[in-house]
C-alpha cells in the first residue's frame, strides 16, 4: 500500500481518483489546492504525487518545480493529471518536473498501470475495468 497525495481542485474528480485508488489498496491524503497540499507535505511525503495541472492560485505546473527543488519531495514520482490535452502539454508538463501525464477522463487501466509503474510494483490494473472516470 502506498501513500498517494492527490492534488485535485475539483471535488467530483478528487472523489472518483481516491475511490480507485483506495479500491487498489492505497492511502489517499486530499489536497484541492496547492496551499493544501503544501499543508500536507510539511506533515510526511508520500510515496507519489497525483498532480492537478489546472489548480486555482499557484497552478500544478508551479507548484511542481517548486517540489522538485525541495529536498524532500525532488525524487517523489509526480504524475500529472489533467484535461490540458493539446499539443505541447505533455512536454510542458515533464519540463515542469512531472514524472508521467495523463489526460482526463482518466481511463481507470491507464491511471493504474502508471500508479504502478512509478511507485515500482507489480500492476494489478489489469484486473480494474476500463474505461474513463
Amino acid at each position: 500500500m502506498a501513500r498517494i497525495l492527490v492534488v485535485e481542485d475539483n471535488v467530483q474528480n478528487l472523489k472518483l481518483a481516491a475511490l480507485l485508488l483506495r479500491s487498489d489498496g492505497h492511502e489517499i491524503v486530499p489536497a484541492a489546492d496547492a496551499r493544501e497540499a503544501e499543508e500536507a507535505l510539511s506533515r510526511s511525503v508520500p510515496d507519489l504525487i497525483l498532480m492537478d495541472l489546472g489548480l486555482p492560485g499557484k497552478d500544478g505546473y508551479t507548484l511542481t518545480r517548486e517540489l522538485r527543488q525541495r529536498a524532500t519531495t525532488h525524487d517523489t514520482p509526480i504524475l500529472a493529471v489533467t484535461s490540458f490535452a493539446m499539443k505541447g502539454d505533455r512536454e510542458r508538463a515533464l519540463e515542469a518536473g512531472c514524472s508521467d501525464y495523463v489526460t482526463k477522463p482518466i481511463d481507470r487501466t491507464d491511471l493504474l498501470r502508471r500508479v504502478h509503474r512509478l511507485l515500482g510494483s507489480p500492476s494489478s490494473a489489469a484486473a480494474a475495468p476500463g474505461g474513463p472516470v
